[in-house]
């Protein structure tokens, strides 16, 4: 089976989208071929059976609209023998685009899209679609019939726990993009309220922030002055997804604050890599340890979970490890892959 793919970026290289090219790896021992289109491409090495495509924001800083598209029908006409099904990877753009052609042409189209909102373009990009998978069953696309349920995608064998690595007593991770969606000034007003309690800690804050997020941002760290908080929280931009396992294996306690509809794969890198995770998505009760979920998206009740972890002793913390990691192999990238190849080779 040859397998045409779209996604945003093929670069080992981003923060945030890193991790796609490991995927592909993955996906590349599953089909005979795979063609990738992406937005934009920097920096990968491949198997010999994957090719990819850009639509040219990599070449040009000013690129209007009308020339993307141009791009997109060239490339899906001239792969199109080197193709059978098509994969539409969270941009639902490419399926409203490409479906009729695709339609006509007997080529299927699923589409992965994991996220709380959606809109009238998200319904009709999936009357296209053959299946349509995501991770969390609170993301909009979990309402369809064709809908499947899909692991997260974490690379195990990256992430994991490294020995030659020393945890640091009490220290609090954040690590993701800067954005309002992921209440990083929660996570802030969290610690402030630790530290008027004289608990001891660290925090360090991983990601970067788009250009309409900015300010957002600057608030963030005005907040952390006002709060005292300089001497115990860190900023840092965000690093290649290759090089965050070492991040994780450094930190003991890791707080996710997306919502449900997300299913942030960042948890379950984290709980690999022996961290005691704590998240408020609703998709992990009865998966985990109640005390490690959220239950509302509020400084005070992140401080109180936070407070109860650190409480904990080492031989809970040790077992809570060992039930994360069990249950985080259940979304490995080999499960995840498994399973589109069997889905799509029906």
């Amino acid at each position: 089976m040859k397998i045409l793919i779209f996604t945003q970026k093929i670069d080992v290289n981003d923060p945030v989208l890193g991790f796609f090219c490991r995927w592909i790896e993955e996906f590349a021992k599953n089909f005979e071929k795979i063609t990738v289109v992406c937005l934009q491409k920097g920096e990968y090495n491949l198997p010999p059976n994957v090719k990819v495509l850009s639509l040219g924001k990599d070449k040009l800083t000013a690129f209007k609209k009308i020339k993307y598209i141009l791009n997109f029908y060239k490339h899906i006409w001239r792969e199109r023998k080197n193709y059978d099904v098509v994969f539409v990877h969270m941009n639902q753009e490419y399926a409203l685009l490409g479906g009729i052609f695709w339609k006509i042409s007997g080529k299927k189209i699923y589409m992965w899209r994991n996220h709380h909102s959606g809109s009238l373009l998200t319904d009709i990009a999936s009357v296209f679609c053959k299946k349509v998978f995501c991770t969390s069953k609170y993301s909009y696309t979990a309402k369809y019939k064709k809908t499947v349920l899909m692991p997260v995608g974490v690379d195990i064998q990256r992430f994991k726990i490294k020995n030659e690595i020393s945890k640091i007593k009490n220290s609090i991770l954040f690590l993701g993009r800067i954005a309002p969606s992921k209440n990083v000034d929660i996570f802030v007003e969290a610690l402030g309220i630790l530290k008027k309690q004289n608990l001891n800690f660290s925090g360090d804050i991983y990601g970067d922030v788009l250009p309409e997020d900015v300010m957002y941002l600057e608030k963030i760290k005005s907040r952390v002055c006002e709060l005292g908080l300089e001497s115990v929280l860190k900023f840092h931009s965000g690093v290649p997804n290759r090089q965050t396992p070492e991040i994780y294996n450094s930190h003991e306690i890791f707080v996710n604050l997306s919502s449900s509809g997300m299913y942030d794969k960042t948890i379950f890198e984290a709980m690999s890599c022996g961290c005691l995770a704590l998240a408020s998505n609703n998709n992990l009760k009865g998966q985990i340890d109640d005390r490690f979920i959220i239950a509302e998206r509020k400084a005070e009740e992140v401080t109180k979970q936070i407070s109860i972890i650190l409480s904990l002793s080492e031989e809970e913390k040790q077992k809570i490890i060992s039930d994360n990691i069990k249950f985080a192999e259940m979304h490995s990238l080999e499960e995840l892959a498994g399973k589109l190849s069997h889905i799509v080779n029906k």
